[in-house]
């Protein structure tokens, strides 16, 4: 699949998820929903796009010791984001289980409070992994933290494009394809 030479929307993401995807800690995001969205349910608009970081949410009592380096939380999103990674949807993946989840602990920064909060949120709308292969931008971008990318939305349009030609992958592929298929061999 080529990669494209710029991308215009953003995934929303705590910006410590973010991290984990940009240093290749991570490959994988949950999703089920976002309070705008049709019928709260998550779609996938987009399988390739930048990862918007977000503060307000993001709590230390949820993500695993080793990954609360970095964590800043926050009463209100900054001024302006910093976009440095950009990633595409290899796979979408339906959990029907738990233990699929657990299985994973090793792919992921959450601890099991995060996931019970994402399975029992909305329980008749089904829980998502997406497998995403991340790209680190050669130079960030700062941009405006605009009223109109507020709220609990996943996608957010940019008024402008962002160059991604030469966008780095953060895992090669030998490494991607390994975390990959362990993914899928415990969701399917």
């Amino acid at each position: 699949m080529a990669w494209p030479r710029s991308l215009q929307v953003g995934l929303k993401e705590w910006a410590s998820v973010c991290r984990a995807l940009e240093s290749g800690r991570q490959i994988l995001l949950l999703r089920k929903g976002g309070i705008h969205e049709s019928a709260g349910e998550f779609e996938l608009d987009f399988r390739e796009f930048l990862l918007f970081p977000t503060f307000v949410h993001q709590k230390k009592e949820m993500l695993k010791p080793q990954d609360h380096a970095d964590l800043e939380t926050r009463a209100s999103e900054p001024d302006e984001i910093t976009l440095s990674t950009c990633a595409v949807v290899t796979d979408i993946l339906p959990i029907q289980h738990r233990k699929q989840i657990d299985a994973l602990d090793d792919e992921h920064i959450w601890l099991p409070p995060l996931i019970d909060m994402r399975f029992n949120y909305r329980p008749a709308n089904p829980l998502y992994v997406l497998v995403l292969r991340a790209y680190r931008l050669h130079e960030s971008l700062r941009v405006v933290n605009t009223p109109e990318y507020a709220g609990c939305k996943s996608w957010v349009p940019f008024a402008h494009e962002t160059k991604t030609g030469d966008a780095l992958p953060v895992l090669d592929e030998v490494a991607f394809e390994y975390r990959r298929n362990r993914i899928l061999g415990h969701l399917h």
